[in-house]
């Protein structure tokens, strides 16, 4: 039972709740990580691949932009700093994505890092293949608020059995 658009019947395996919690689709995968259902493993493989590919080009492309250095003669001080630029936006780009898929991010932060995280670009796409070799990159964080979510969802729809006002009260 899986379809292609990862619903929370596929992934379960049987049809979902009507009035129950839904899981929140997780980039790439849909829904398909809560029961680890149509082609998980498959499209966490690609994830891996994907984004192993993508940093490779990436590293490429500022190989290109650091040989335009060399050859523009800019000076050793120039280049030293542009090389130090991307590695450390790099790192800290590394260390937001892999902090990113244990809780949520701060909205403001997040867009106060906006540019540091455009420049390092590369550590984000590390994050998500190492994150890729052992889970799904959010679904710790996103399994935990969907367990949450559905112990608070059949807390409230427990019933009590009889009628509190009728209950006899001993002499």
């Amino acid at each position: 039972m899986s379809d292609d658009n990862g619903t929370p019947e596929a992934a379960a395996g049987t049809p979902a709740p009507t009035g129950g919690p839904r899981p929140e689709p997780l980039r790439f995968f849909g829904t398909t990580w809560v029961g680890h259902t149509g082609g998980y493993a498959l499209r966490r493989a690609g994830v891996a691949a994907g984004s192993l590919v993508a940093a490779a080009a990436a590293c490429f492309v500022l190989r290109f932009a650091y040989q335009g250095l060399q050859i523009a003669n800019s000076g050793a001080f120039v280049t030293l700093l542009v090389v130090v630029m991307f590695a450390v936006c790099s790192a800290l780009a590394f260390r937001h994505t892999w902090d990113g898929f244990a809780k949520r991010p701060d909205p403001d932060r997040q867009a106060s890092l906006r540019g540091l995280l455009a420049i390092g670009f590369v550590g984000s796409l590390l994050a998500y293949f190492f994150r890729s070799l052992t889970e799904a990159p959010g679904e710790k964080l996103h399994r935990r608020e969907y367990e949450e979510a559905r112990e608070q969802y059949a807390r409230r729809t427990t019933r009590r059995t009889g009628n509190p006002a009728k209950k006899r009260r001993r002499s």
